[in-house]
């Protein structure tokens, strides 16, 4: 077994570096095994450095052909060289100029890091650590710098040649090749460097600036498919649109950039100027991409472009930073989102991601704090914690300072910051600055890993007319004790409706708990309230309240806040799926009276809302996810146990509403010659129609399979489509089988659908899954090379089907294991990726926890790991 550990990178232990780079001229001439980078740099002693210190460049898979000190060749003896780096032991004590020529081989790069090609298509990707893949370098993102770059290229192979910033000149070289000169003229770090080299179609568009810049746009696509870039480059204008008027940001190039490529390990990357994209995230028509394609297509290109300023113009010191970029721009795109959709629909996907991805996380051994103290393999850390709760904490930021205060801090920290790399405490100065308020103790967020619990019980004294809430912080598995600061947003729902009560401590709607036990008093409360508490899903915490039913499914009726009324559903279904589940799968099967009730509140609110809001229905009949429901237990979880409870409470729902659920789908069709628009409004009549659907089948799998197979036949978009493949997916037989091998031979040559028809198949819940998911890796059409492909069929077993990834007999777990160890050899991050799987193994039942255990281990005694899974691996088995 392997006993090293990972060393680890210490936050405590930074400091500047000892150079600087000022100004970097990049000469890359393109080719697809020897690609030469000649790169100039003008570097000066840091004053804030140790001075005469040796001079460290980073550097790995690099072959190093000359190095130049000041215009003259350097001795062998000058420097040294390892497999990570270059030594200057004794660089002049002034400013200087380093020249460097290296060789790399762009088509052995599976890695996907630095400079690699795909497709035919010359690609970089340096983030975190990419650059120093391409040539020797300070590879941190506190050392900033001007760059130029010429790129040279076989016209036919790379007619188009794309880099960062504003392009200078390009013109012929030698025979039959050409050349492209791009500068920046903005200072950044390494690890937003971008180039790209291919043959490639453009849809191109135009914008004008608040301050009257022209903008030229272009979004770079796969021969024969910019007609469905066309979204993206939408979603672009809307969202530079938005930034002027939400944040006050406005576009400082020339040209903004957009490429799509197919193979890429992240979803983009906001290089400046030149965002380069997982093609998911850019192609869309309305036969090949779902409404969910289109919403998360809007939100990713508003991500990345809205880095410009959050990540770009104001970087982050060092890498225990990367929430500061990513948690406050997903905080960003999740505002534009809400702007452009559904407020309330979008906050509360929001949140079931949030709960979905990140509180599992925060309960495993992969925890760590928003801010981590330290890391061994920083492309790890690129976790829900980071994004997704450290967007809620600047969202509490918002929800505590208040929405004016909130934007003028954000302007005080664009203009005090940009142009530098900067920290949460430089972040959080410009909050306090403007507002006058010590946020020293809402800092404790980014320092504390775990979910906070809030108990909190509620007494009502009616000769007084008062109402009383008492409520206490814990953080689990945390010797800090000092208790956080939580924003509680609430109110008081009656039988009626809303109660109007007072309470001094209430604010804008909006309770302080700072303390680790607190009281609030309301007055002049007429009858026995039902508390609405934590609206909006005010703080990322889990909340202890003992509520009856009747006072949820008042919450349902009456509450004023969508948030809570689709939280009072979830709860309910959640207290019926959690005591069938913890009475095992033989119990799980019998839904009970209680149910009952349940599905007469949700036909009330189909009969008296459903058509007024589709989008919002829609979410209020689904179902907690089986994540959600092993979180709510914690311990001993038996996921099979959790299948047969939302099995049997779908096919009660489902046989409770069948008419109305027919009716809905009669009332919601769209009209044969109606045209197709990805709009929020056609999306929610879709899903609604769509989840009826779903349900119709829970309720009776005969009729629901032939309704399903119907819909396949008449669909005129990807959205239905899939939707009735799903629901068939779901119904063993050869009406299942015919489907899915049809959808195949019509999409053969659609590589984004076929991810769709492999990740469907990953999560069918039934024994033979696993001898399904060995047959389609020799499908032609799989790669292990292909991130997409693998994480739609690998990733869709492991994350979405938790009955088969944790099968007692263990075929699931070594079914990813293989996948794992295969995929580390080449692709490092994309493995580490699917290890995460395992990370709530101690959470289940006894059988399964061994099964997860030894096979944990048994990838831990794998010779020659990676950093990226060694690193996982010890954070998995830690504790």
């Amino acid at each position: 077994m392997r006993t090293e550990n990972p060393i680890l990178i210490q936050l405590a232990d930074y400091r500047p570096s000892d150079y600087l780079i000022d100004r970097v001229i990049l000469d890359v001439d393109l080719h697809a095994h020897e690609s030469r980078v000649k790169a100039e740099l003008t570097l000066r002693p840091n004053p804030a450095g140790i001075a005469g210190a040796p001079l460290v460049l980073d550097g790995e898979d690099l072959t190093l052909l000359s190095l130049e000190l000041d215009g003259r060749a350097l001795a062998s003896d000058a420097y040294a060289i390892t497999a990570t780096a270059l030594t200057l032991a004794q660089p002049p004590n002034r400013p200087f100029k380093l020249t460097i020529r290296t060789q790399v081989d762009p088509t052995a790069n599976t890695r996907l890091m630095g400079l690699y090609r795909s497709g035919g298509v010359y690609c970089t990707q340096c983030e975190a650590d990419g650059f120093r893949r391409i040539t020797y370098f300070l590879d941190r993102p506190d050392v900033m710098a001007v760059y130029t770059t010429r790129i040279e290229a076989d016209r036919d192979e790379a007619p188009v040649l794309l880099g960062n910033g504003n392009l200078l000149e390009s013109g012929e070289a030698a025979p039959g090749r050409h050349f492209a000169v791009w500068h920046d003229p903005h200072p950044k770090p390494a690890y937003l460097f971008a180039l790209v080299g291919g043959r490639l179609d453009r849809l191109g568009g135009h914008f004008t600036t608040s301050e009257g810049r022209s903008i030229e746009l272009g979004v770079y696509v796969e021969p024969g498919k910019s007609a469905r870039a066309a979204y993206a480059l939408d979603a672009t204008l809307r969202a530079m649109a938005w930034d002027e008027t939400a944040f006050g940001r406005a576009y400082d190039l020339d040209v903004f950039n957009v490429v799509a490529v197919s193979d890429f390990n992240m979803g983009a990357m906001e290089n400046k100027g030149l965002n380069i994209f997982n093609d998911k995230y850019v192609l869309a028509s309305a036969e090949t991409a779902t409404d969910s394609d289109y919403a998360g297509i809007e939100t990713v290109i508003a991500h990345e472009y809205f880095h410009n300023w959050s990540g770009n113009r104001v970087t982050c010191r060092d890498w225990f930073q990367l929430c500061l970029k990513e948690g406050l721009t997903v905080f960003r795109d999740q505002e534009f989102s809400s702007d452009m959709r559904s407020r309330a629909v979008h906050r509360i996907g929001e949140v079931r991601t949030l709960r979905a991805r990140q509180f599992p996380e925060d309960a495993g051994p992969l925890a760590h704090p928003v801010r981590p103290k330290h890391y061994a393999e920083i492309n790890n850390f690129y976790t829900a914690t980071v994004y997704e709760k450290g967007a809620e904490i600047v969202r509490m930021l918002r929800t505590l300072i208040g929405a004016s205060a909130f934007r003028a801090g954000m302007d005080r920290y664009f203009a005090e910051c940009d142009g530098t790399a900067a920290t949460v405490e430089d972040f959080l100065d410009a909050f306090a600055a403007v507002t006058g308020r010590d946020l020293s103790d809402f800092a404790r967020w980014y320092e504390r890993p775990g979910t906070p619990k809030v108990s909190v019980t509620g007494t009502y004294d009616a000769g007084a007319q008062t109402y009383r809430l008492d409520f206490s912080q814990s953080l689990a598995g945390s010797d800090d004790t000092t208790p956080l600061v939580i924003p509680v947003a609430l109110g008081l729902v009656g039988q009626q409706g809303p109660i109007d009560a007072a309470s001094d401590r209430v604010q804008d709607g909006v309770f302080v708990l700072s303390e680790s036990a607190d009281t609030l008093t309301f007055t002049n409360v007429p009858e026995a309230p039902v508390p609405s508490l934590f609206r909006g899903f005010s703080a990322p915490v889990r909340i202890v309240m003992t509520l009856s039913d009747a006072d949820r499914l008042t919450l349902l009726r009456h509450d004023s806040d969508p948030f809570n009324r689709w939280q009072a559903g979830q709860s309910v279904a959640m207290r019926l799926l959690t005591e069938r589940a913890m009475a095992g799968a033989a119990e799980a099967d019998s839904a009970g009276p209680d149910a009952s009730a349940f599905v007469d509140a949700l036909g009330g609110f189909l009969d008296a809302e459903a058509l007024a809001d589709p989008a919002f229905a829609a979410l209020m009949l689904g179902l907690p996810g089986a994540g959600d429901v092993a979180g709510e237990i914690g311990a001993n979880i038996d996921p099979d146990a959790i299948h047969a409870a939302r099995l049997t409470l779908r096919r009660h729902i489902g046989h409770g509403l069948m008419g109305r659920l027919h009716g809905l789908r009669d009332a919601l069709a769209d009209p044969a010659d109606a045209a197709f628009s990805p709009d929020a409004a056609a999306a929610g009549r879709r899903s609604l129609r769509n989840v009826a659907l779903d349900l119709i089948a829970a309720g009776d799998p005969a009729s629901g399979a032939d309704l399903a197979a119907e819909q396949i036949a008449a669909a005129t978009t990807m959205t239905d489509r899939l939707a009735g493949l799903s629901v068939l997916a779901t119904i063993p037989g050869p009406q299942r089988e015919a489907a899915l091998a049809a959808f195949a031979t019509r999409y053969r040559d659609e590589p984004l659908v076929l991810d769709k028809w492999f990740a469907i198949q990953a999560g069918i819940a039934e024994a033979d899954t696993p001898q399904r998911i060995a047959a389609l890796q020799q499908h032609p059409a799989f790669a292990m090379t292909n991130p997409n492909r693998v994480r739609a069929l690998i990733g869709g077993f492991s994350m979405g089907n938790p009955t088969q990834f944790n099968r007692p007999d263990g075929a699931g777990y070594a079914l990813v294991a293989q996948a794992i160890l295969t995929i580390d050899k080449s692709n490092p991050q994309l493995a580490a990726r699917l290890l995460t799987a395992f990370g709530s193994w101690r959470m289940l039942e006894p059988v399964r926890r061994d099964r997860a255990e030894a096979t944990v281990r048994e990838i831990h005694a794998a010779p020659g790991l990676s950093r990226d899974v060694a690193d996982i691996l010890a954070r998995t088995l830690a504790g």
